[in-house]
């Protein structure tokens, strides 16, 4: 599967941050930084994170063949949309 395009989402503060990393890994998906790229179940993400933007970049760079890429931006999209909800 080829990798999808970066999502970006603006005006995530640092506290936000926090609470999206601690939901994602809660997931089995470990944010652990800024920075990085971490897989699991063979989804495999990269991402980062600049608190002085307070924009956050998210990546599927690969996924099985019984996942879509739009499956887990979908999954991205939600996570980040329910933390901004509930901050």
């Amino acid at each position: 599967m080829a990798q999808c395009a970066p999502q970006v989402f603006a005006g995530i503060t640092p506290e936000q941050y926090a609470v999206l990393t601690a939901k994602a890994k809660a997931a089995g998906i470990d944010l652990s930084g800024n920075n990085g790229t971490a897989s699991k179940f063979g989804v495999e993400v990269t991402w980062s994170y600049a608190p002085d933007k307070q924009e956050l970049t998210l990546q599927c760079l690969k996924a099985p063949f019984f996942v879509s890429g739009e499956d887990v931006d979908a999954k991205f999209r939600a996570l980040v949309k329910e933390t901004l909800a509930g901050s």
